[in-house]
């Protein structure tokens, strides 16, 4: 098969189209023929060494494609169910293994939509249900609201009764944002300033972008509101003195991830049965802002660092 390969860690060149040994299913797993895999941040991360991996290693988690062959003891999943899952052992190929129990069926949902929404959506389904539960009424600051969290995490909030403040880059992406449901759209150059002149402090800041919104993020927050740092797109955010949190206000800071919210096999299919209900309701609209032969895996990671994009990146082997 073909598949994208990374022998040393470094910059988007070191992403090479190679032929790759064909995946076998273990006890538990199963193989599924991609149809589309999905782009994240969390990918260039790796590439780079800032996530260590072991190298060589084929990129990607995120992808939905056809079963095409099953490992012991799997049940429940047969050779043609189309799936979907955000913990692929290597999604940027023509082939892919996962644990049975990781992959979700996609339904009538179709397979690019369910690759495009999947590991975004469930994010955007923890952060507003549960990381900080929205409530009507409540007001949060999303960063990157165009982006493909962004734009997902908007119209749940929305769906919820909350009011949402969204940070973006360009008039396009202010465009989009408000399509979203974005009541308020304030650019990154003194948004705090923006954000304390629309309202007495928020209740809650969703920050996936890190280093140079963290200090600004904080100063935003009402009394026990809290920041929960989801991601770091523009690099890591240093050390934090706790006293800081007391000094603003007994604020509450959470560095959460997707693992812990889709712990359970149970929790995992609630929150897909809910981002695939919305779809079928026509209550979430996924935007795919770019598909790109599996080739091309370079070009689509310089446009998502470069922050040219929107919505979501696709990968078609």
């Amino acid at each position: 098969m073909r598949a994208i390969v990374i022998t040393e860690f470094g910059g988007s060149e070191v992403l090479r189209a190679t032929d790759y040994e064909d995946p076998r299913p273990g006890p538990g797993e199963i193989v599924i023929d991609l149809i589309a895999s999905g782009v994240n941040y969390r990918d260039t991360y790796e590439r780079t060494g800032a996530y260590p991996k072991d190298l060589p290693y084929v990129p990607g988690l995120e992808g939905a494609g056809r079963v095409s062959a099953v490992g012991e003891g799997v049940t429940g999943t047969a050779i043609g169910d189309v799936v979907v899952s955000a913990d692929i052992q290597g999604s940027y190929a023509e082939r892919a293994v996962v644990r049975a129990d990781r992959a979700v069926p996609v339904g009538d949902a179709d397979p690019e939509q369910a690759a495009a929404v999947f590991l975004q959506g469930l994010t955007a389904h923890y952060l507003s249900h549960s990381t900080y539960a929205i409530k009507p009424g409540d007001i949060a600051l999303v960063h990157a609201a165009a982006g493909g969290v962004g734009l997902l995490l908007t119209q749940m909030i929305k769906l919820r009764g909350g009011r949402v403040i969204g940070t973006v880059s360009t008039e396009e992406k202010e465009k989009l944002a408000r399509d979203a449901g974005a009541d308020e759209v304030v650019r990154y150059d003194n948004f705090a300033e923006e954000v304390r002149h629309l309202t007495g402090g928020v209740h809650v800041v969703y920050d996936g972008v890190g280093k140079t919104t963290f200090d600004d993020s904080m100063s935003v927050l009402r009394p026990r509101g809290m920041l929960a740092l989801y991601g770091a797109s523009s690099g890591p955010v240093p050390p934090v003195d706790p006293q800081r949190l007391n000094a603003a206000g007994s604020l509450f800071l959470t560095r959460p991830t997707l693992v812990h919210y889709t712990a359970t096999r149970e929790e995992l299919t609630l929150r897909a049965q809910d981002l695939f209900g919305w779809i079928a309701a026509g209550d979430l609209s996924v935007h795919i802002g770019g598909r790109y032969p599996l080739a091309e895996a370079r070009r689509a990671h310089d446009d998502l660092e470069s922050r040219r994009t929107t919505g979501k990146l696709l990968l078609i082997p």
